[in-house]
């Protein structure tokens, strides 16, 4: 009976030392802007057209990514060339094969369109709940509140930030028209 007892304690030590010891490095590197504090992604990305051009790939884009574009766009002026939009990133628990719904991360995406260019901001990464709470709290291990869960919504949040920035960049390179046939 001792060395089953034994086994299982030193099985279980292993196990959970690799668990934790893996999540460690599992940490997201994500963008701090040094002048504010928050989290922020952004990049100017040259890209052919006019400010105009860019302006309605971005829209089409939209369209394409988000299921209800009039209500997540805050801002639309093609005049300026700007277009904000404000959504969501939801955030998963693995509880055995069942997800769960651990929070909402809202955030705020800038776009600016230039000839030639375009720049996108993303930041203003705040938990849904009934005060603010900015995400870069999750950084701070020695918070009363802290859970080990933070490391996880990090590396989600920043994962799914990494997919949006990917689908804008495709979304908003020319299209290729393929010549006509002649016959």
């Amino acid at each position: 009976m001792k060395r089953i007892l034994a086994f299982l304690f030193i099985a279980s030590f292993s196990i959970f030392s690799n668990f934790s010891f893996g999540q460690q490095g599992s940490v997201a590197q994500m963008p701090i802007d040094k002048d504010t504090g928050l989290i922020t992604y952004q990049e100017v990305v040259q890209e052919s057209g006019t400010a105009d051009d860019l302006y309605i790939r971005c829209n089409e884009w939209i369209n394409v990514n988000y299921k209800n574009p009039a209500d997540v766009c805050r801002v639309r002026n093609r005049e300026s060339g700007v277009i904000e939009i404000l959504h969501r990133i939801e955030l998963i628990n693995m509880e055995g094969d069942s997800k769960l719904v651990a929070g909402i991360v809202n955030y705020l995406l800038k776009l600016e369109f230039k000839n030639g260019r375009y720049r996108y901001t993303i930041t203003d990464l705040t938990l849904r709940q009934s005060s603010r709470f900015p995400i870069e709290r999750w950084f701070d291990k020695t918070d009363k509140m802290y859970s080990p869960l933070w490391d996880s919504y990090l590396v989600q949040v920043d994962t799914k930030v990494k997919e949006l920035i990917e689908s804008l960049k495709a979304g908003m390179a020319p299209v290729v028209v393929a010549p006509e046939e002649k016959w």
